[in-house]
């Protein structure tokens, strides 16, 4: 078996930029990201969640990771689940959906767990590398972390 980089640097470098064009101070989450992975795939997908109604551009950083992690785990030949949940839902339905996604998660074997957390911890040490190379110093930068 030959080894497959699957170009999460290349990708990493991409997710950096984006955000960095939305909001400079988003990259901020680059360090949080990388933190977060220890908690384990439920609570990194679902931290997008949590701040999609105060920070937007920084939700969008972190759904974006998950969106290309599972792009990747698709190409290695993992389904990682990436079910839409639509914020505007009510209360109960958003509750089931999030629900839902979570027991999906859960639902992977240890070893697809094993490899997908290895990854994440992987593409999220390549995003704070990028993050390192691409703050502009400026002050807006390092505020509002």
């Amino acid at each position: 078996m030959a080894w497959k980089s699957y170009e999460l640097d290349r990708a990493a470098q991409k997710l950096v930029l984006d955000a960095r064009e939305r909001d400079a101070k988003s990259l901020n989450q680059s360090y949080k990201m990388r933190m977060a992975v220890a908690y384990g795939l439920e609570r990194f997908w679902g931290e997008h969640l949590r701040l999609i109604a105060k920070e937007e551009t920084k939700s969008i950083f972190w759904k974006e990771t998950w969106d290309a992690l599972q792009k990747i785990m698709k190409e290695a030949g993992v389904t990682i689940p990436n079910d839409p949940i639509r914020p505007d839902r009510e209360g109960k339905l958003y509750t089931q959906a999030i629900q839902a996604m979570s027991e999906k998660l859960w639902a992977l074997s240890l070893e697809e767990q094993r490899v997908s957390m290895a990854v994440l911890t992987q593409l999220c040490d390549c995003i704070v590398w990028w993050t390192q190379r691409y703050k502009t110093g400026r002050l807006d930068d390092e505020t509002n972390s």
